[in-house]
């Protein structure tokens, strides 16, 4: 079974040494697609959301019995995923990330480009996205 994401507000109000994290959230210059990073101790993760897109994946994720196939998601470790959520990955008042820019917390960085947005680990693994194609690597 793969990995299910949730980001959430309440998950940034946890407090003190046990629960240091942190989060940020961004969308493309087009707003079709919207990202949140969430990294806390060991782990990091970032999910984006497309809300147009002619998918390049039509199969479910093994498990899967939420929404998929218009988000896409990498760990601080690992290859890039398909998510399965059930929930929007932001709030829609995330800031543009324009192109050229770039982002990054735990060890994940994404960068916009008028050809999408890509996001990796430091391994180089993760997930390149735009409308018209998407690719996990």
């Amino acid at each position: 079974m793969r990995h299910f994401l949730t980001f959430s507000a309440a998950a940034c109000l946890l407090t003190g040494p046990a629960f240091a994290q942190d989060y940020l959230d961004f969308q493309s210059p087009t707003g079709n697609i919207k990202c949140a990073i969430y990294s806390g101790g060991d782990e990091a993760s970032v999910r984006c959301d497309m809300s147009k897109l002619t998918p390049s994946y039509r199969k479910r994720p093994a498990g899967c019995e939420f929404d998929w196939g218009s988000s896409f998601a990498v760990d601080r470790i690992g290859k890039g995923y398909l998510a399965c959520v059930s929930d929007p990955a932001t709030n829609g008042n995330e800031p543009v990330l324009g192109y050229g820019q770039s982002v990054s917390l735990g060890g994940i960085a994404c960068v916009s480009a008028k050809t999408g947005v890509t996001c990796t680990n430091a391994d180089g693994h993760g997930f390149s996205i735009a409308k018209a194609k998407q690719k996990l690597f």
